[in-house]
């Protein structure tokens, strides 16, 4: 069956040990996630690898570096690579986060936090209006994971993405272990964060685990190195309960297991997927 007759379900990230398992499994709904940053080039065996994923199985990019917060304008010649990228493998979304990592010529190998202000609303929306004009196609938003409080705030987070959506017609992705981590280290109201955001606005979840460090009692990091923990399963849970199934993925990047044990975990995501959907249909 060609992936695009295939509707996104849970998905998982894409990693190269894993090729041989990605490319012939055949759970339904089963897709793939890669950063594009990876497969930006003319030839070689990553496109072409990733090319034979996408025969299979539909595809997400997620990008870590346009630098959306940034007071510089996407770079033109990344967006080039990006859209180039985006024609040949045709995926169902291409997301970005709210954050920024270049800044007068200098890059930082991290995503760095955003001043919920007047004037970081207006940067983030040209700036993301500028990246879907060249991409001809909406993008999704991620919510950042916080691990100092900033007193230079003065819109709340989700209201802050939801003016985002309204300006510039883009979509968001919710990252909920983001969420969670944030509700420990800042304060936030994980609950009260998600049942803010608008339903309709949301087209991609991600789903990860998270560590603690004992020198730092209290602090979470979004680590992408452990199972997803129970209170993030159960933020999740009541979140599709509101706005219905949406295309979840589970991030894995630190102590990636074998296939099998990831696709289990994905098979929770699956299921409670399943189950909203049917809810969908009957109400």
């Amino acid at each position: 069956m060609s992936a695009d007759c295939v509707q996104p379900g849970a998905g998982l990230g894409l990693k190269p040990q894993h090729f041989s398992q990605a490319l012939e499994c055949a759970e339904p709904g089963l897709w793939f996630e890669v950063h594009p940053e990876n497969y930006m080039m003319d030839g070689g065996p990553r496109p072409a690898w990733l090319e034979a994923v996408r025969s299979r199985h539909p595809l997400s990019l997620h990008g870590v570096s346009l630098s959306l917060a940034g007071p510089d304008a996407p770079d033109e010649a990344h967006l080039k690579r990006l859209a180039q990228l985006a024609a040949r493998m045709q995926p169902f979304l291409i997301s970005e986060h709210l954050a920024w990592s270049r800044a007068g010529g200098r890059y930082f190998p991290d995503l760095l936090p955003v001043p919920r202000t007047g004037e970081m609303l207006r940067t983030v929306a040209a700036n993301i209006a500028r990246t879907q004009d060249v991409l001809k196609r909406r993008i999704a938003l991620e919510n950042p994971s916080h691990y100092l409080r900033m007193d230079t705030h003065t819109w709340s987070e989700p209201d802050f993405l939801a003016e985002l959506v309204r300006r510039t017609g883009c979509g968001l992705l919710v990252d909920v272990n983001n969420v969670h981590v944030s509700a420990a280290n800042v304060g936030v109201d994980a609950q009260a964060y998600l049942d803010a955001l608008p339903a309709d606005a949301i087209l991609e979840i991600h789903l990860a685990g998270h560590s603690s460090d004992a020198n730092l009692p209290g602090l979470l990091v979004d680590s992408h190195d452990a199972a997803v923990a129970a209170p993030v399963w159960r933020l999740y849970r009541r979140l599709v309960e509101r706005i219905g199934a949406r295309p979840t993925l589970i991030e894995r990047d630190g102590n990636v297991p074998e296939f099998g044990e990831l696709l289990a975990e994905r098979g929770i995501a699956q299921d409670l997927l399943t189950r909203a959907a049917a809810t969908e249909a009957v109400s």
